[in-house]
């Protein structure tokens, strides 16, 4: 009946998601899951230090964690908003409603191109922030349009391409997406996913042989601050480029990846993890369409809709590099 002022979210992405839409996005909150590496601990203390009062909210569960009733009923939210990935089940959704806390489950994850866009307007309109989060839409909208559109009017074959998400996390090879996720991404910009080939599911894992085999000609890893302590990536604020290529580097000098041709022709590179499963993701779109399909995108700069996305919407503006190339 009115704009929910005290919200539980499970993924702190959702904080970002809010940010877009809000001047004060913590003032929104009553619980979060405090999963700080999913938006970086460098933009979490930019929170922080404009938001004081976010090192203060109580903990819900992570989307990535078990769910607990009593841990929603605790943080006595007037709105709590699950991931559809891992929502809760009816007899716990019904067990919070009966103690009268709305519930809404919204979709980053598993369909981004198909559920992102509702799951943006449910927020916009929950919050009272409807205008705001159409005029988000629209900006979104048009550059993911442009991409579309001139891929619609090209016959060219489409690059095979390889993403890595946490690549080198473990000595297991080799993590990717499937039907979803970021694989539809991979699709929008104009490449073939060699994952959606073999994984049934949104996400899976593809052995060694299949990825030589496959011989993509696109490579790129995903990585950031939660991959320190690995041979993963490191990328995002707080590292420098010379750092970030470096363990980019060392991500691809493995065996089994060094031999693509990818890695071989000039065609790796390194995107931040924290751009993906949120409304950022036209960053992670732009940055794409610029490396499978160079001949058609030369003209798309992800640089600058950063740039707009800072001064038009952000309450809290992104810095540093969440993408790069090896060469």
């Amino acid at each position: 009946a009115e704009p929910a002022s005290r919200i539980l979210i499970d993924d702190g992405r959702y904080l970002i998601a809010l940010a877009l839409i809000h001047p004060d996005p913590v003032s929104l909150l009553s619980a979060w899951p405090k999963d700080v590496h999913r938006i970086g601990p460098a933009y979490y203390r930019q929170f922080a230090e404009k938001f004081p009062r976010i090192e203060e909210l109580k903990q819900s569960a992570s989307s990535a964690a078990n769910f607990s009733v009593e841990q929603v009923l605790a943080a006595e939210p007037d709105l709590a908003i699950f991931s559809l990935q891992s929502q809760p089940s009816a007899e716990e959704i019904a067990q919070i409603g009966n103690a009268g806390i709305p519930v809404a489950v919204i979709d980053f994850f598993n369909h981004p191109l198909e559920n992102l866009e509702p799951s943006f307007r449910l927020l916009g309109a929950v919050t009272g922030r409807e205008e705001q989060a159409e005029a988000f839409i629209a900006f979104r909208a048009e550059r993911l349009a442009k991409i579309r559109d001139r891929l619609a009017a090209d016959a060219g074959p489409r690059p095979r391409v390889f993403l890595e998400p946490h690549a080198a996390r473990t000595d297991e090879c080799c993590p990717s997406p499937g039907k979803g996720n970021i694989g539809d991404y991979i699709t929008l910009a104009g490449g073939d996913n060699i994952g959606a080939e073999v994984i049934s599911g949104v996400t899976g894992t593809l052995n060694r042989e299949y990825v030589i085999e496959a011989d993509p000609q696109v490579y790129i890893a995903t990585g950031g601050p939660h991959m320190e302590g690995t041979n993963g990536l490191l990328i995002g604020p707080g590292y420098d480029e010379e750092t970030i290529r470096a363990t980019l580097a060392r991500v691809v000098a493995r065996p089994g990846i060094a031999g693509l041709a990818a890695v071989r022709e000039g065609h790796a590179h390194g995107l931040a993890h924290q751009l993906l499963n949120s409304p950022l993701d036209i960053l992670t779109v732009d940055t794409l369409a610029t490396w499978i399909r160079p001949d058609l995108f030369a003209d798309v700069d992800p640089e600058e809709t950063l740039r707009l996305l800072n001064e038009r919407f952000l309450a809290v503006p992104l810095t540093g590099t969440y993408w790069i190339d090896l060469d």
